[in-house]
């Protein structure tokens, strides 16, 4: 007996489509309007849609951003715990931060916060992955690194002093399968976080070999 199609045909299979986001805008009608905040810009769009009726929609201008899956010789993740007022929790993270220094490549903001909020180098860089954190509202794209053959930096060369929230960052090394594990319980919930580490988590098991180079810093 034959096994059905699953295309509601009966016949063939239908084709696997090719699956790549590519960039598209959709026409928008008037002027927006805009309000702006410390880092981002809100405005309302009016889009146009294919079958010509046009829809309100908000859009949360952003800078994007980096992060970073730093990885020691022992398989453990570096995570630090940081205060999100919106969210209103302690969350345990991956090092990131925004891409607000006009023309920095990403791998250099990515050694810079590594370096900033951890005191740690690291000599091999590849990119994990790249996404859009809430792509129904947010422009933001963070790219997410893995860092390994770590190093210390002397305090001297860290950079600036953290302020604000960033100076109560409390640090803990945890090996990647917990880290995964906490995701899966429930334990661990920010976003950018999770993408990083279960993507860390499934390359490992090529042993990395399927990364993209980092460009230089």
């Amino acid at each position: 007996m034959t096994a059905a199609s699953g295309d509601g045909s009966g016949g063939h299979p239908a084709a696997v489509p090719v699956l790549r986001d590519i960039e598209q805008h959709w026409p928008v009608s008037g002027r927006p309007r805009k309000s702006k905040g410390v880092f981002v810009v809100l405005r309302t769009d009016r889009v146009r849609m294919p079958g010509g009726d046009l829809a309100r929609r908000d859009v949360l201008e952003h800078p994007g951003a980096v992060a970073v899956v730093a990885l020691d010789d022992a398989g453990q993740v570096l995570l630090i715990r940081q205060y999100r007022h919106p969210a209103g929790h302690l969350l345990w993270e991956i090092p990131a931060g925004l891409r607000d220094v006009p023309g920095e490549p990403a791998r250099a903001t990515g050694e810079r916060e590594l370096r900033e909020e951890t005191g740690y180098a690291a000599r091999t860089w590849h990119v994990l992955t790249d996404c859009y954190t809430s792509p129904g509202i947010s422009t933001e794209r963070v790219t997410v690194f893995l860092a390994r053959e770590l190093t210390e930096v002397p305090d001297p060369e860290r950079g600036p002093p953290l302020r604000h929230e960033e100076a109560h960052l409390q640090p803990a090394w945890v090996p990647l399968d917990r880290a995964v594990q906490l995701f899966l319980a429930g334990e661990l919930h920010n976003g950018v976080t999770a993408v990083g580490i279960l993507a860390a988590y499934a390359a490992r098991r090529g042993g990395f070999a399927a990364l993209r180079e980092a460009g230089a810093g």
